[in-house]
């Protein structure tokens, strides 16, 4: 398995990737889950800092089968495999990947279909010819720049006086 694109940016065939399984980012778009608040967290007796909530991402990843001649064949097998591997695991988190980043609580991979008017897009974007190929949306990746947004005052509860404190 080889993490590159198919082909090099020069048009060139990418022959480093020769009888493997390519693994490509094909597309970064944002989620469209609702819009999320800013948030406060207490940074001491009486402050509070806002930041803003993470944005999520769907990322679409591509393991195309870079094998020819009489080996083509064994790339088949090789997709078939990819497809079992992420059939039988389609989600990953901290319990079952303990090296995801602590940054990201899950990842969920799903299959994405694509007609063949869109495949055929896809391919002439990554300006290459088609090999045996199947795409995956990920989804929930987080990125969170930490940034603080503004600082504030916390304000305390009120104290409630009663007739018998007076």
């Amino acid at each position: 398995m080889a993490i590159s694109n198919v082909v090099e940016q020069d048009g060139t065939v990418a022959t480093h990737v020769n009888n493997k399984i390519v693994v490509s980012l094909v597309n970064i778009e944002k989620d469209t889950v609702p819009f999320r608040q800013q948030t406060a967290a207490s940074i001491g007796t009486n402050r509070n800092v806002v930041t803003n909530q993470p944005i999520y991402f769907n990322i679409y990843i591509m393991f195309a089968s870079y094998f020819s001649g009489n080996n083509y064949q064994e790339g088949l097998k090789f997709i078939s495999n990819t497809i079992s591997y992420f059939q039988s695991q389609p989600v990953f988190d901290q319990g079952n990947s303990p090296g995801l980043s602590d940054d990201i609580e899950k990842l969920v991979l799903d299959i994405e279909n694509l007609n063949i008017n869109d495949l055929s897009n896809l391919w002439g974007v990554l300006s290459g010819k088609y090999l045996p190929s199947i795409l995956y949306k990920v989804r929930m990746v987080a990125y969170d720049s930490g940034a603080v947004v503004k600082q504030t005052h916390s304000l305390k509860q009120p104290v409630h006086i009663t007739n018998s404190d007076i």
